[in-house]
């Protein structure tokens, strides 16, 4: 076939071939498979909620009224349970591979939603259920929920919501991209690899780009819905008729980096570079509203829970004091926005001198610094709590990247690259990083952190702000992250 000729326009009735195959909200990417799962399960918890609302009323006699009467409660019933179910990870990597994983997940969630659901009835009583319609309810779409992903199987996380890829290299990067793939809970399949001359190929099976007359041709035969360039040296590599070929046909064309930080949810700091992030879409300057509003839920947010956890934050300061000497709260200068200093106030969970004046250590697995009491405080977060007073000043946020102390960010702008840039938002309570990775402790943990607070400060949207909140609730329950 001759490389002039025009490759056939790809076909796609099914309609699952998209550009990428995920939907972008708000600058934040979700899997088909997980959006299709989040509708389905609405659409099941109102269910629940309207039968549970007949059976009751079939027990006690009650004329049904027409559903419209009673949407209000059927939408506060269903729409607290899924929030509950976002905020424990039932949509998650691990809940798509595993039915007994999301069994237990789904347990909390709705035990989690009814608590939910009392401080909404409490708030709105007009849009409460009887408490016999509530407990139905719950056995109802516990049992609907449960019985769907048995039926479904392992369908969501499996190769049908999969999207189908052609990498144009054959290099260590495609080699980054091949592993990826073969991780549990990937949303995306290697269709094939194209050996771009680029010296010693590190994928042993891809076809050499002079063994295919057509490369636009090739892909479309392929099924695939976006080509992805691994190339190692891009300098006078780039195959550009080949790329505009591909993209006239319908198929997405993205560099490595786009796609990393798409599948991933981190900036890939082995593969970007300076004028990725100057000229990608991302770090947008219309934000004075989304500042505004971050600001004003920050002033009411931070001011209401200083209130609702008084007494824990005084009962946690007891226990800290009467098991070992020392204050109960300590001082610490941090990093903040555009590098300034600034101090937060931490409850204190190491001994007393655990760290000689003006010395910063890592906290350790298993730290003997830390004390008994300190080790609970912290699984739970409570020594993270007269924070709120950091926040309600205005030199943290409730959520943005973790403020590091000054002698930990001199080492760290000096071994990687981009560190300063996460100082371009204001810090945090709770981020991206905090629920996407566990605690860490080292250079290692802090670059893959680092690559997670790029992507908050790439992509900040009030959605993604609000997304990190729901879910660090599952941090909280599940603290396994805690040191």
């Amino acid at each position: 076939m001759s490389e002039c000729l025009t490759p056939p326009r790809r076909t796609d009735p099914t309609g699952t071939g998209n550009a990428i195959g995920m939907v972008k909200l708000f600058r934040h990417y979700v899997p088909h498979a997980v959006l299709a799962l989040g509708l389905l399960d609405l659409a099941l918890l109102v269910v629940a909620a309207e039968a549970g609302w007949i059976y009751r009323a079939g027990q006690i006699g009650m004329v049904v009224e027409p559903i419209a009467t009673r949407i209000p409660q059927l939408l506060s019933f269903a729409l607290c349970v899924q929030l509950s179910m976002i905020a424990v990870g039932v949509y998650g990597t691990e809940a798509l591979q595993s039915l007994r994983f999301a069994a237990a997940r789904l347990m909390v969630a709705i035990s989690l939603g009814i608590i939910l659901l009392s401080l909404v009835y409490f708030l709105l009583p007009d849009f409460s259920l009887w408490r016999s319609n509530l407990f139905y309810a719950m056995m109802l779409s516990s049992a609907l929920l449960i019985g769907m992903r048995v039926l479904m199987g392992r369908t969501l996380g499996g190769q049908v919501f999969k999207r189908r890829i052609v990498v144009l290299g054959a290099g260590p990067r495609a080699a980054r991209i091949k592993a990826l793939a073969q991780a549990r809970g990937a949303g995306f399949a290697v269709a094939g690899y194209v050996g771009m001359h680029e010296g010693t190929a590190a994928i042993v099976e891809a076809v050499d780009r002079d063994a295919i007359p057509n490369l636009a041709a090739h892909v479309v035969r392929l099924n695939a819905s976006e080509v992805v360039l691994a190339l190692e040296e891009r300098r006078n590599a780039l195959p550009m008729q080949d790329l505009l070929r591909i993209r006239t046909t319908g198929v997405h064309v993205n560099e490595i980096s786009t796609f990393l930080e798409r599948e991933t949810g981190r900036v890939d700091l082995d593969s970007v570079n300076p004028s990725w992030l100057i000229f990608s879409d991302g770090f947008s300057s219309g934000r004075r509203l989304s500042s505004i509003a971050k600001r004003l839920f920050d002033l009411c947010a931070s001011l209401l829970l200083l209130v609702v956890t008084l007494p824990i934050i005084a009962i946690a300061a007891v226990a800290v004091k009467l098991e070992s000497r020392g204050p109960a709260f300590f001082r610490q200068v941090r990093v903040g926005l555009y590098g300034q200093d600034f101090s937060i106030v931490k409850l204190r969970s190491m001994r007393e001198g655990a760290e000689m004046p003006g010395e910063a250590r890592w906290t350790e697995k298993n730290d003997p610094r830390i004390t008994r009491v300190g080790r609970l405080i912290r699984k739970t977060r409570i020594d993270e709590l007269p924070q709120l007073w950091t926040v309600l000043k205005g030199e943290m946020s409730f959520v943005g990247p973790r403020p590091e102390r000054p002698q930990f960010v001199a080492d760290l702008e000096n071994r990687l690259r981009f560190y300063a840039e996460r100082h371009m938002v204001k810090p945090g309570i709770t981020g991206w990083a905090q629920i996407n990775y566990p605690y860490g402790a080292s250079i290692e943990d802090a670059r893959r952190k680092l690559e997670y607070d790029l992507y908050y400060a790439k992509n900040y949207t009030p959605f993604l702000d609000l997304l990190i909140l729901i879910q660090t609730a599952r941090v909280i329950l599940w603290p396994e992250g805690a040191r």
